[in-house]
């Protein structure tokens, strides 16, 4: 009960909000100001009072906290000072002026160069402007900021941004801000409000419809050869096999037995590495529930409504989930004979805490460097590693005592000969490099139009809302997933090698290689992002979703191929 208290707690403090979005006539509306930076490079933001703009007057609020998942996506808001009252308009006047010294001058300048856009929210509603444009060997900013607010009974339900009054930059000028604000009645239902910001002519192309029924033929046609092939191949081993029974001693002995029976002795030996192993597996099932609970969440909660609420939802689940991990790892782990399960369940524990930590830790420091508000606040780390500590890990244990417990016991259909066969050669294609490497290409085959749209989402200004594509499309990868693995194994397991856990794993795991070179392309051909912060963050990340993927691919994979090696020994009969 205490970890759960403490469970709700750390979710409360990642999910609050204190708006209620209702208003009365009069009340106060908040203009926050976040960030502001190059078009061009998303990720790479910085405070908005970083640049020499000056705020309004107004200086107090009490209902905004930041929340955990704010301060991971760089998040800054700030209080505009502008005076804005529910249903009350505000004619065109001054709020405040700045004087052009030499260093706010380049500093604007240099914005305006770099096409600058900055980020403002209403009532949890995005807004976007630019700073300024070039007009030949002149560079003007926008210093008239119009509003037009629409509302639904007591709700706010759009806000559309105008920006007017071109002012030229010039050394030492004095340059005044204004602002306005229109208030009008609108028939859009809440519910609704933010349809305006989705962009169904690019999510719901007819290519994108395509690339589905792409994939779902493809998974019709690997799943009926995966049938035809296995079992006519196996049928006939089955009936070789089953002649045996009519054979004397001699027969036997000069009969032409071979491919994966040999195997049978060796088949179910311990892997190599195997704490390293049952860790990637145990993470590889987390990740996997993480992952179809979030989509189901977001198509029914429509999550990316809400300022950081796919983040903490993320956060929440995988940290509520950690049993599962401690219970598929620690009960593998004792299977195969693993003695050191405290090691093994530090492991699982902090296998992915710490990848994601140390690449975020590194790409912070150059965060720290640029001055951009994509740095983690001190605080957020704290409050990171009390979640890994106090409730990773507690519930991590407890999922391993569970799985040592009640499904650590091996139960393998074939003994393990206490001398390991030796492997035959065989030819280059078969071996289990090439394996690996061969066996991502359909995976990746199946997803790579909707690596599109995601990345598109991520790192441009689109927001991903069809998530009902990605689940099915998720779906269709762990199908395709298990049966090219299944084939994989088959032919490896044919060859004589019986070095089947690691190969299955690495060659379902090896889509996150091609999903990483495709990442190359995008950055390339797909965007002008330039910069060190700017590159640094995009592969940093993308390194780690490719990771990610490859550890859910493979574990699904593994997955799916144990239960078919399981069968076919089982149902063998084995002398």
């Amino acid at each position: 009960m205490k970890i759960l208290y403490i469970l709700f707690i750390l979710w409360h403090i990642a999910y609050c909000d204190e708006h209620t979005h209702t208003y009365k006539d009069g009340e106060q509306v908040v203009l926050w100001m976040n960030t502001v930076g190059p078009y061009h490079n998303r990720q790479e933001t910085y405070a908005y009072f970083s640049l020499p703009f000056c705020a309004g007057t107004k200086v107090t609020i009490g209902h905004y906290h930041e929340t955990l998942s704010e301060a991971l996506q760089g998040v800054e808001l700030e209080l505009s000072g502008l005076d804005i009252t529910f249903k009350d308009n505000v004619p065109a006047q001054q709020f405040c002026a700045i004087e052009l010294d030499e260093q706010s001058f380049k500093a604007l300048v240099y914005a305006v160069k770099n096409h600058y856009w900055y980020q403002m929210y209403v009532d949890d509603l995005p807004i976007w402007g630019i700073v300024g444009e070039i007009d030949g060997d002149n560079h003007y900013i926008w210093t008239h900021k119009k509003f037009d607010i629409g509302y639904n009974g007591n709700r706010i339900v759009e806000v559309n941004l105008t920006a007017e009054n071109k002012e030229r930059l010039v050394l030492n000028a004095k340059i005044p801000f204004t602002y306005e604000v229109n208030w009008k009645k609108s028939n859009i239902r809440f519910e609704d409000r933010f349809d305006k910001y989705l962009d169904p002519n690019f999510f719901q192309h007819r290519i994108h419809w395509f690339s589905i029924f792409n994939s779902f033929m493809m998974v019709i046609f690997l799943v009926g050869l995966v049938s035809m092939i296995l079992m006519r191949t196996l049928r006939k081993d089955y009936a070789r096999y089953s002649k045996d029974d009519d054979l004397d001693d001699l027969e036997k002995d000069l009969g032409d037995e071979y491919g994966w029976k040999q195997v049978h002795g060796d088949v179910f030996r311990p892997v190599p590495h195997l704490a390293l192993f049952s860790a990637l597996v145990g993470v590889g099932h987390q990740l996997t529930v993480v992952t179809l609970a979030v989509i189901i969440f977001t198509i029914f909660g429509e999550l990316y409504t809400e300022r950081g609420s796919l983040l903490s939802t993320a956060i929440f689940i995988y940290a509520a989930t950690s049993p599962i991990n401690g219970y598929f790892g620690g009960s593998l782990y004792a299977r195969m004979g693993g003695r050191l399960w405290i090691k093994q369940m530090l492991l699982s524990a902090f296998l992915l805490p710490v990848l994601v930590c140390g690449t975020a830790f590194f790409i912070n420091f150059i965060a720290m460097y640029y001055h951009a508000s994509r740095a983690i606040p001190f605080g957020s780390m704290i409050a990171v590693m009390s979640i890994c500590t106090f409730v990773i890990l507690p519930l991590t244990l407890v999922g391993t005592v569970l799985g040592r417990n009640l499904a650590g016991q091996p139960d393998y259909p074939c003994r393990i000969n206490a001398v390991p066969r030796p492997i035959p050669e065989k030819k280059w294609f078969m071996e289990p490099f090439i394996i690996i490497i061969m066996g991502g290409i359909l995976p990746f085959g199946s997803i790579f139009i909707e690596m599109y749209f995601i990345f598109t989402s991520f790192w441009a200004y689109k927001i991903y809302y069809v998530y009902g594509f990605m689940l099915l499309v998720f779906l269709i990868l762990m199908i395709v997933t298990v049966c090219v693995t299944i084939v994989c194994t088959y032919f490896l397991l044919n060859a004589e090698d019986y070095r089947w856990q690691w190969t299955s794993f690495l060659s379902a795991g090896s889509t996150a290689l091609y999903v990483y070179l495709y990442s190359f392309y995008y950055f390339i051909f797909k965007t002008k992002m330039y910069g060190l912060f700017q590159t640094t963050f995009y592969f940093g990340y993308m390194a780690l979703f490719s990771l990610t993927l490859g550890i859910i691919c493979g574990t699904v994979g593994y997955i799916g191929t144990s239960i078919f090696v399981r069968k076919i020994y089982s149902t063998v009969k084995i002398d």
